[in-house]
């Protein structure tokens, strides 16, 4: 970025570094997971077949890595959503005036241990970093979240990184 160029990041969005964003808590239910499951053509038997699943080391079925994201999230009428599509939420409401053009710059999951119907997981976002770079098509801010994600026993299930691209 040219030293004379005016920053992209507002300074109120720049202290937001290290801060939590968002939190989040929901319910993981075997009937929503195994829907979810076969609308994405998932048909792993661990998430259907309890015998199955101990027969494999776990006490019962297990619920689908991925969907444990989806068990926590929020429904946002239409009409409510940002111009970006995403109720900003999950976001922190991060504003970037400078930069209104929004989209993913990727996500990373670690997944530590499964989790069963019943289960009640949190997640907590904390803002990692907030960027300017320069790209070949021209400045752009690069925000990156990590994300936690806990049951109810306070046993972390899964951990996430991700990144979002916000440009002029």
């Amino acid at each position: 970025m040219p030293e004379t160029a005016e920053s992209l990041i507002p300074d109120e969005v720049a202290a937001r570094v290290g801060t939590v964003v968002a939190t989040a808590t929901g319910a993981v239910v075997q009937r929503d997971w195994q829907r979810w499951a076969v609308s994405v053509r998932e048909d792993n038997p661990l998430y259907f077949d309890g015998d199955y699943a101990r027969e494999h080391g776990y006490a019962d079925v297990i619920c689908p890595p991925l969907y444990v994201q989806y068990a926590i999230l929020g429904v946002t009428p239409i009409d409510t959503l940002r111009v970006d599509g995403s109720s900003g939420a999950a976001s922190g409401n991060l504003t970037f005036p400078k930069c209104p053009k929004r989209m993913a710059g990727g996500e990373s999951t670690t997944f530590l241990r499964p989790s069963y119907d019943g289960d009640v997981i949190t997640s907590v976002r904390t803002v990692e970093s907030i960027v300017e770079k320069q790209g070949r098509s021209g400045r752009f801010v690069l925000v990156t979240w990590k994300t936690a994600y806990t049951n109810q026993r306070r046993e972390l299930v899964a951990e996430a990184t991700t990144s979002m691209i916000a440009r002029p």
